[in-house]
């Protein structure tokens, strides 16, 4: 049994915070430089460039990638062979992310009573915390900070069996179109099938942590992935929503067994400052 004091979990999550807003990965930084090759409108390849010029400052400057910082959506996998000392888990991950939003000045946009009053809870806590508990004896920890402009067009639909893999790839496709200009496209769209309610919109958004250019190791889902990127290319919505061949950055699916009577399909949708950054302890 290997023991780990939460305050390391607070210190990688404070880093976590500061290096996803900042920094954005080289698998997406590939997909613009291809991107540029590929776009047929003159307004898409600048707009792309402009993308490129921005992830290019963020780094250098250490600034945040987008002004939206995001809420700080925590995937922790545990294994069951670690004992974790030093105090709650989870006050630990709420302190990385006060530490890191504040430290790092970053914008905090998390707001209690979101029905009412909706006062900013001064620190971007509490994060969107999930756990999974498994073999090992490491902790690992990925932050993936989640604006509101992308986060907003994301859709769930518990559709009937009847409606089968097409009727499935029309919402997500659907869900595309409707949200248009406003995730700030070229989008990453996550995509959930199956499980429950909750479940599917768990996968959606846990899908999104792929690597972009990454294929599917089902067959049949790496498909079902090149035809729903294809049909939502084919929208003609483009990077910035200005128009242009591309619209997504790839599509990602996540797939569980449903009740007999159930078909849920979620999609979580990411905007093109596609943050997350992971760390094992």
């Amino acid at each position: 049994m290997r023991e780990l004091d939460v305050a390391q979990v607070t210190d990688a999550v404070a880093k976590l915070a500061v290096d996803a807003c900042n920094f954005l990965g080289e698998d997406v930084v590939a997909f613009f430089e291809k991107a540029l090759e590929r776009e047929e409108s003159e307004t898409g390849r600048d707009v792309l460039t402009q993308l490129l010029e921005n992830a290019r400052l963020a780094k250098d400057t250490g600034r945040p990638l987008c002004q939206d910082t995001g809420l700080a959506v925590v995937f922790m996998e545990i294994g069951q062979d670690v004992h974790l000392t030093g105090g709650d888990l989870e006050t630990a991950v709420d302190e990385g992310v006060r530490k890191g939003y504040t430290d790092g000045y970053l914008r905090k946009s998390a707001v209690a009573d979101p029905i009412g009053a909706r006062k900013n809870t001064g620190d971007n806590t509490p994060a969107m915390l999930h756990t999974r508990i498994v073999p090992g004896e490491q902790v690992r920890i990925i932050l993936a900070p989640k604006g509101g402009g992308a986060e907003n067009m994301s859709a769930i639909g518990m559709l009937k069996p009847a409606q089968g893999r097409q009727g499935a790839i029309d919402f997500v496709v659907d869900t595309v179109a409707k949200a248009g200009p406003n995730p700030c496209p070229p989008i990453v769209v996550g995509v959930g099938l199956g499980g429950t309610f909750e479940k599917a919109a768990y996968m959606a958004k846990h899908a999104l942590l792929r690597k972009v250019g990454s294929t599917n190791p089902e067959p049949r889902l790496a498909k079902l992935e090149d035809e729903i990127e294809e049909r939502c290319n084919a929208l003609g919505i483009g990077p910035a929503g200005l128009g242009g061949t591309i619209t997504v950055v790839d599509v990602f699916v996540e797939e569980l067994p449903a009740h007999i009577a159930s078909m849920p399909v979620a999609v979580n949708i990411q905007c093109h400052s596609a943050r997350h950054k992971e760390v094992v302890l």
